[in-house]
């Protein structure tokens, strides 16, 4: 009788370790887990090792990046290279610049974005098929295209060179990428259920009153996914300010391109621009001090964009 009960406490205790294991489903044991963790860690270091690059080197100085046992961790902190850097960027200004063009166009595409979708999702009026249609191909056509009649037009309206090359089109519905919020926030919008329209048209408010007082609110999650991609696309971009801001009035991206240039002197072969280990320092500073405050902003407000990112639907 004891050597039953035994046997089955082995038994049991055997099917246990196996469920803890393998787990009751495919996905909930420790095997696994351990696959998948091993997955991710995988994929996490394939994206962070070159910031991990990045920070690495703006900390080493020459002889550091001339020792090839030195690779992750420098001998000596160089910090000179964050203050070479800093003047090189001219910093502050282009700061200024780049923040001026990145906030203002985020929160103008947010409203405005916000309205077309919604206009797309619940409105009916004449027209609408084609809008969506022109929605969706201003979604397909690349900047290169017309590229040369928004420089002309931008050149006789007095606009070169500030951030009206921008900041306008945004207000039109035509600025980066419009075309993608809005198709954001018009899917959005079809999923709240009408009856809280009717209800408020019951109550006499007008269209405008519904989406200010009500939709608006209740796409918080929306408008901020819009803003952080709007914010750091016109953060990042290169190519549009390339073409239409100079000297007086550039980005951080641009002046980051400029940097090997103004650290050198004078305007050497591409290839040691690239490769000179005298700047690759200064150069990594240069690209963390562009990248931290983006950073900073995802760092703070992640909760409520993955949030907004399952709401959107954009994980479908």
């Amino acid at each position: 009788m004891m050597a039953d009960i035994r046997k089955a406490l082995v038994g049991k205790r055997a099917q246990q370790a196996k469920r803890a294991v393998l787990g009751q489903h495919h996905n909930d044991g420790w095997l696994a887990k351990l696959f998948i963790y091993f997955m991710l860690s995988i994929v996490a270091y394939l994206y962070l090792q070159p910031f991990f690059y990045m920070v690495s080197t703006m900390f080493k100085n020459l002889s550091d990046l001339l020792d090839p046992t030195v690779q992750w961790i420098p001998r000596k902190l160089e910090w000179n290279n964050l203050v070479r850097a800093w003047n090189g960027l001219k910093y502050p200004q282009s700061f200024a610049n780049t923040i001026t063009i990145a906030l203002f166009g985020s929160l103008i595409q947010v409203c405005v974005c916000a309205l077309t979708g919604y206009a797309l999702a619940k409105l009916k009026f004449p027209g609408k098929g084609l809008a969506q249609f022109l929605v969706f191909l201003t979604f397909l056509v690349p900047p290169q295209i017309i590229i040369i009649p928004l420089y002309v037009i931008f050149s006789k309206l007095g606009w070169l060179n500030t951030p009206l090359v921008f900041l306008v089109p945004a207000l039109f519905g035509q600025g980066l990428r419009s075309a993608l919020f809005i198709i954001i926030f018009r899917q959005f919008f079809k999923t709240l259920p009408d009856a809280l329209e009717e209800a408020a048209k019951l109550d006499g408010a007008s269209t405008f009153r519904i989406f200010s007082r009500i939709m608006m609110p209740l796409a918080r999650s929306a408008c901020l996914v819009v803003f952080l991609f709007s914010f750091i696309w016109y953060w990042n971009q290169y190519y549009e300010p390339s073409m239409f801001l100079n000297n007086a009035y550039q980005p951080l991206s641009i002046r980051l391109n400029q940097l090997p240039q103004v650290l050198m002197g004078t305007n050497p072969d591409p290839s040691a621009q690239l490769f000179n280990p005298i700047t690759e320092g200064t150069k990594m500073a240069g690209a963390f001090l562009i990248v931290f405050p983006p950073l900073l902003v995802y760092i703070v407000t992640q909760r409520w964009f993955v949030e907004g990112i399952e709401r959107t639907g954009l994980v479908d």
